[in-house]
């Protein structure tokens, strides 16, 4: 009956480890959270500060996707010299934003303008000539959306730095609030799994 039992508690208390281990880090999602909430705020005052952070962001993206375009392509064999191009391609982009954060701000807020215009079209389409599923009318709506923003950037580099800015700031207090959520949740998690497990 013992031998039985020791396994079972032996068990029992390293998946209680496990699961505090995993759980406890809830803290750093909140903090995270709550980081970029508040940087998305900040962006949204469009003050020349909020720009700087834009930049930075953008050079930071460049700089970690090319890099993670040569880590792949130092474990793949097939297409690697395609890699080896967008990951080299994506650090001197990187290198660039950093060194001209006003010109890279200028290019990224026409790329995205330019974007809008063509995913606000391509969704149109996709909707429109689709199955008509359930709930296809949001593909639409969306659609149309971007297309008048898209436009509406398009005219001008003042209203397309605007709407990349408006974008940032937003997506970045979603991505906040989303992590505040995570935290909580895992918090709760790992109570309740603390509750199972005892």
């Amino acid at each position: 009956m013992a031998s039985t039992a020791d396994p079972a508690h032996a068990f029992r208390e390293t998946t209680r480890a496990g699961t505090r281990a995993v759980t406890g880090a809830w803290w750093w999602f909140l903090i995270l959270g709550i980081l970029w909430t508040g940087l998305g705020m900040y962006v949204l005052t469009y003050r020349p500060g909020s720009l700087g952070f834009v930049a930075a962001l953008i050079g930071v993206a460049f700089l970690f996707g090319g890099v993670a375009q040569l880590v792949v392509a130092s474990r793949i064999r097939d297409w690697r010299w395609l890699y080896i191009v967008t990951g080299v391609l994506g650090v001197i982009a990187g290198i660039v934003t950093f060194a001209w954060p006003g010109i890279t701000l200028y290019a990224v807020s026409i790329l995205v303008a330019w974007y809008l215009v063509f995913f606000g079209v391509f969704h149109i389409i996709a909707s429109l000539a689709g199955p008509k599923i359930s709930w296809w009318w949001t593909g639409l709506l969306l659609g149309i959306a971007e297309l008048v923003l898209g436009i509406w950037a398009v005219h001008s580099w003042q209203r397309s730095l605007f709407t990349l800015l408006t974008l940032v700031g937003v997506w970045a207090i979603f991505h906040g609030v989303s992590e505040i959520f995570a935290a909580f949740t895992l918090r709760e998690a790992g109570k309740r799994a603390d509750q199972l497990l005892s």
